[in-house]
Order: structure tokens, then sequence, then C-alpha cells
């Protein structure tokens, strides 16, 4: 019986050392994988963070009652809403998000609406849905009127399912 000699540079044991290193970085590989998973399903159902506004504290001076004339819509992109003044003379801030999916709405003035650029809601000048899919109205923020200037609390929106007249701040 002959035996045969393996070259000196190759021990039995270095093949299995390489499948051992190689199995463990995939069973590595494979628990980070598991771990990012996990991660990513726990974060889609966390609640999101509330959006607060943080350049301003909350409240947002806007200007003088006169500074606005009645059936007119301003925006104020530092807040993100859009300051109502309806014909009668009262105010109303609507958050610019619609209610849907969070879109950035716009105003139009010549149909006086606000339209939904990405899936076509459409609201009137209290935030009311003329068109769906937005499930209701746009929310508001509250409007306060001191010594004849306007200031809108952008530190808390308010979610609401219809317009009412209680809703209107008035001057």
């Amino acid at each position: 019986m002959k035996v045969q000699k393996q070259p000196a540079d190759i021990q039995p044991n270095q093949t299995r050392s390489r499948r051992s290193f190689l199995a463990a970085i995939w069973g590595g590989l494979g628990i980070v994988a598991v771990a990012e998973f996990l991660w990513i399903g726990a974060s889609f159902f966390k609640p999101r963070k509330s959006q607060q506004n943080s350049d301003t504290g909350g409240i947002i001076e806007v200007g003088a009652v006169g500074d606005f004339a009645p059936g007119s819509v301003t925006p104020f992109r530092q807040g993100g809403f859009y300051l109502s003044r309806l014909k009668k003379g009262g105010f109303l801030a609507l958050s610019s998000r619609c209610t849907h999916l969070g879109c950035v709405v716009s105003w139009h003035q010549e149909s006086a609406r606000f339209e939904c650029p990405c899936h076509s809601s459409i609201f009137d000048i209290t935030g009311n849905v003329i068109r769906a899919p937005a499930p209701r109205p746009l929310d508001y923020f509250s409007v306060v009127i001191e010594k004849g200037r306007v200031s809108v609390q952008t530190d808390k929106k308010i979610k609401r399912q219809r317009f009412r007249d209680k809703q209107v701040t008035n001057a």
C-alpha cells in the first residue's frame, strides 16, 4: 500500500476552515438582512411624529386685518397654510396639505378653489371637498386677532368632517 503525500503548503483542514468561514459570512449577511426587514416593518407600523413648525414656535403673525381683502386667499409657505378671508370678513387658516395623501394643494384664483395636483381633489374657499378622492375637508389652524393684527397658531392642525361657521374667526 502506497501512501500519497500531500504537498507541504496544503493542509487538510484548510478546505474546511475556508468553507466554515464562508458559511459564517453568509450566515452573518442573512442575520443582517432579517434585522433590516424587521426594522423596516417596525418603522412602517410606528406612528408618525406630529409635524410641528419649529421655525416659528407655533405662532405666525401674518399682518393687519386690513391687509386681506374679503374673498381673498393668501399663501404662507413658512407655516404651510393658506389664509382665507371669507366674503363676510371672517378668517380661516387652511392647511396646504390635501387630506387624501398629503400633497400640497394650490389656490386657483380664477376658479376660486384649491386643487390637488396629485389626484385631482378640489376644495372650495372654506376647504370643503368639491370633488373626491379627498375623504374630508382641509384641516385648519386657529386664527387669533388681537389689536387689529392677525396671527395663526400652526403648532396644532385641527381635523374636521365638514365646514362650520364656528371655525371662522371674525375681525
